[in-house]
């Protein structure tokens, strides 16, 4: 077995057992791709067996910090059937949900998403790279399920010099799929749809803004950045009598006004604007209209926090012009996915947004990714979906 031993000092977060060795952090030693490798301490001491990336900045991903643990299948499996085991734990209205995230549930970079019966999975790691075989067989085990479709296909492997990788690996089947979600039905294209194919971590988000729209009836509602139309049918399903959807992609768009059609919603209470949402809000703005609800659930801006800074203005522009389109009591649902973005610095984003419109709200509630995309005590990083319900004071 091989073996990195760190720098002097540099044993700490391991000892709180986050699973990250960066580059910086090793005095010495390494290993092949995916490799398993002993880490010690500068003075020799057991820290954790983890999985070597000779490319990465994160060096070593940590799979246990138990020293008599051998990694191997049989772990694997364990591991995914822990994974499998905690959703049955959650409130998950629906046939589809996250199994597998990442470093939360002791799998580091491996991501996998149920679509009814059909498993979609992320190898993000050399680590999970190395053991892609093991790992898809241990799914199919834990889940009695019998497809498996790979989406490696996101920009993140290439930092683990890790070339894209798409298609079945065990099994076969469509790749368009029907999944239901609280009383709604919507469809998902796995093999070329964003993440795994939808936003599952936005489920928890959906149903609470149909519960604020059926609350206190909602008129006119703005969806923006609204993909397939999750929070659209949302909206509807909650009595709103009118929904203005807006992307700039237009394959997204098509499958949103089907996903109205789908849930039995007439077409006349959606429009869909194939649009930059920002040209967009100023437009809205110089035409005097305004909204009782909008949604901002922009794309990642922030992946890392080297760009916060750009990332920030991009975020306040826009909630500075949804907060200026929105009527007096109206509700602003506006979310960041961004990793370089934490639930403090977006909170004084959206209040410096505020200042400069001239606005200010009721903070309602705090949102984040639905139970099954877990943040943990010892990786707080798997935090990476915050959010805020503001109410506009009158």
């Amino acid at each position: 077995m091989k073996t990195i031993r760190l720098k002097d000092g540099k044993e700490r977060s391991l000892l709180r057992r986050h699973p990250w060795i960066f580059d910086s952090a090793i005095a010495r030693g390494g290993g092949d791709p995916g490799e398993t490798v002993r880490v010690e301490s500068h003075a020799g001491q057991f820290l954790a067996w983890a999985a070597f990336s000779p490319a990465s900045k994160i060096r070593a991903r940590a799979w246990s910090f138990d020293e008599g643990q051998r990694i191997d299948a049989h772990f694997l499996g364990a591991t995914c059937e822990r994974a499998v085991r905690a959703r049955k734990r959650f409130d998950i209205r629906s046939d589809s949900m996250r199994l597998v995230h990442g470093e939360s549930d002791g799998l580091p970079g491996l991501i996998v998403d149920r679509y009814g019966d059909t498993l979609v999975a992320q190898f993000l790691s050399a680590g999970a790279e190395r053991w892609k075989a093991q790992l898809a067989d241990a799914l199919l085990e834990e889940t009695g399920l019998a497809r498996l479709y790979e989406r490696s296909d996101t920009n993140s492997r290439s930092l683990e010099g890790l070339a894209p990788a798409s298609g079945w690996l065990r099994g076969e089947g469509p790749t368009e799929l029907t999944i239901r979600e609280n009383d709604w039905a919507l469809t998902v294209d796995i093999a070329g749809g964003h993440k795994t194919g939808f936003y599952l971590d936005q489920r928890d988000s959906r149903r609470k803004f149909s519960e604020y729209a059926r609350r206190l009836q909602f008129q006119r509602v703005l969806n923006c950045y609204c993909y397939t139309g999750g929070f659209t049918v949302a909206a509807l399903s909650g009595g709103a009598a009118h929904v203005t959807s807006i992307d700039s992609s237009g394959p997204a768009l098509e499958r949103a006004r089907a996903h109205v059609a789908l849930n039995s919603f007439a077409a006349a209470r959606a429009d869909f604007l194939d649009a930059d949402v920002n040209a967009s809000l100023r437009r809205f703005i110089e035409e005097g209209r305004t909204f009782d609800a909008i949604v901002l659930d922009p794309p990642k801006l922030a992946p890392t926090a080297a760009h916060a800074d750009r990332a920030a203005r991009a975020y306040k522009d826009i909630n500075r012009l949804a907060l200026k389109l929105l009527e007096p009591g109206g509700v602003l649902f506006t979310y960041s996915c961004s990793g370089g973005i934490s639930a403090d610095l977006f909170h004084k984003i959206v209040a410096s947004a505020g200042a400069d419109a001239g606005v200010d709200g009721y903070i309602g509630e705090r949102l984040g990714g639905a139970p099954d995309h877990p943040m943990t005590l010892a990786f707080p990083e798997g935090e990476y979906l915050k959010g805020l319900v503001v109410a506009k004071k009158d």
